[in-house]
């Protein structure tokens, strides 16, 4: 049975994506069973996965909406199983609203293939409503990427009382995972402020990995890559390996199989 992590953040441009379909393809390199689901409508996971988010068909929205065999909507890349999602996503929430047991739809749709991986990793959109209660809902755990900025802390409160409340009211197995510090820049005062800021809220929570400042992570998804496999050796590359290797410390594939 997979274990289901949701990568949130309602702040856009922190590395979300990013982490996700990295940590992804590491997560793979390294042995795991990985399902990727995209659940962003500007699909930016599935392309970095090297598949065309405008001719696949069917994504995950026809499987929660028309009732598409999940399995159908598999993408099955060299660097990890993709479940994809396009612009027709954005409208998702708004027809899921009339629909019986609206918070549980991803859930029961990622159900039906949990036993075929070790890991399931969601995309979340970057935003609190429907569609990221449906991730919180499939999840066992939430991964938090945070930007080493100057807002970094500011919505994250707003977040985690988000969390609270699922786990009060729906998913009460809900876990936070970890906080991963990303973009982070050792050459700058503020990086290193924020990184003891959000150790200093989150204690125990924050992972000993941090994802540094680096243009190949940049450049990998329009190359249709995760970046071990676009630049294996550039520092991104490795950030993202040792966060593996780390993240698998805490969840053991022997465990998983």
């Amino acid at each position: 049975m997979a274990k289901t992590i949701a990568f949130v953040n309602q702040k856009g441009g922190v590395g979300k994506t990013t982490s996700c379909v990295s940590l992804g393809s590491c997560l793979q390199s390294a042995g795991a069973r990985v399902l990727v689901c995209d659940f962003d409508p500007q699909g930016n996971a599935t392309s970095g996965f090297g598949v065309d988010k405008g001719a696949v068909f069917p994504t995950i929205y026809d499987v929660l909406i028309s009732g598409a065999p999940v399995e159908k909507a598999i993408v099955k890349t060299p660097y990890a199983h993709v479940l994809p999602a396009n612009k027709s996503l954005a409208g998702a929430s708004v027809e899921m609203i009339g629909m019986p047991n609206r918070e549980f739809l991803l859930k029961e749709a990622l159900a039906k293939v949990a036993d075929d991986y070790d890991f399931i990793l969601i995309d979340c959109p970057p935003s609190l409503e429907l569609l990221t209660l449906n991730c919180l809902c499939a999840a066992d755990s939430v991964l938090v990427p945070v930007q080493c900025e100057y807002y970094a802390l500011e919505g994250l409160s707003d977040l985690i009382s988000t969390i609270r409340i699922v786990k009060g009211r729906l998913n009460p197995a809900i876990q936070i995972e970890g906080l991963l510090l990303t973009m982070y820049d050792g050459r700058t005062n503020l990086s290193m402020q924020v990184a003891e800021e959000v150790k200093r809220h989150f204690p125990g929570k924050v992972f000993a990995t941090v994802i540094p400042r680096n243009v190949r992570l940049s450049e990998a998804p329009s190359h249709g890559k995760p970046v071990n496999h676009y630049d294996g050796s550039s520092r991104g590359s490795v950030a993202y390996k040792l966060l593996a290797e780390e993240f698998l410390k805490q969840n053991p594939l022997t465990e998983r199989k």
